[in-house]
């Protein structure tokens, strides 16, 4: 029991923080390197677009500073729905602006990380209600168990695009693996468990396919494997809050408790 009771200490205490960080890695990464490859990312979207100098300047801009504003929000507890809005908004004007729409594994990230995002509008929600102790809140709960269910859901979507389609004994255990997991923590039946071990999974396979750091800085490839990583990692924080909060109202394991 005393265990018991540490765990439950550490995951209150700690990994709120822990997920925090976590989630926002890949906006924090983005924003810095809008800032380093300013020049490049403004070439890259003036010639795609054909939008002119000024707008490209502007797409950068709103990048850098929405990402790197959002990430401080969130990390200080400041403002945190103000900031998850804004860094949707980001989401949403990248996955345009890159045409990631037409890349399934692309917008099933992007998808992951607003599921992430969602998780966190749900926690600041009820950091928010417990100002108000003492009030019936009834009615207010229940947005925030429906966005706990649709952060689980698009969640989920990360290992849509880390299943491997072929038919080695290895690669049919993990997914079977994988998707048994998945659907747990979709419909919320032994969630924290379930979103514990996806954690370690991702973690491992994070580590081993995204090591970014073993290639050189000045190969394409260094940076397409740290912007997978660190999408990974943020699909990381959002399951952690999984396991930090559990999965909400609308969820198998809640319901097992009335019954």
């Amino acid at each position: 029991d005393g265990t018991d009771g540490l765990f439950l200490r550490v995951t209150k205490q700690y990994l709120p923080h822990i997920a925090r960080l976590c989630l926002i890695s890949t906006f924090l990464e983005d924003g810095i390197r809008m800032w380093f490859q300013w020049s490049d990312q403004k070439e890259y979207i003036e010639t795609t677009w054909g939008c002119g100098f000024f707008l490209a300047t502007l797409f950068v801009l709103i990048n850098l500073l929405g990402q790197l504003g959002g990430c401080i929000l969130i990390l200080s507890r400041n403002f945190v729905q103000y900031a998850c809005f804004g860094l949707f908004g980001i989401i949403a004007l990248q996955t345009v602006a890159y045409s990631i729409l037409w890349d399934p594994k692309f917008l099933m990230r992007n998808l992951a990380l607003g599921g992430g995002l969602l998780l966190l509008l749900a926690e600041s929600r009820s950091e928010g209600r417990s100002m108000f102790a003492g009030v019936p809140t009834m009615r207010e709960s229940s947005p925030k168990q429906y966005m706990q269910l649709g952060g689980r859901v698009l969640l989920v979507l990360m290992f849509m695009t880390l299943l491997h389609f072929d038919t080695s004994f290895l690669s049919i255990l993990q997914n079977l693996v994988g998707t048994a997991l998945i659907v747990l923590v979709a419909v919320g039946f032994k969630t924290k468990l379930a979103a514990l071990t996806l954690v370690i999974w991702l973690l491992a396979i994070n580590v081993y396919f995204n090591a970014f750091w073993t290639i050189p800085a000045y190969k394409p490839m260094h940076d397409f494997l740290k912007y997978d990583f660190f999408q990974t990692t943020s699909v990381i924080g959002g399951l952690l809050l999984v396991v930090a909060l559990g999965p909400g109202g609308v969820s198998m394991d809640e319901k097992k408790k009335e019954w």
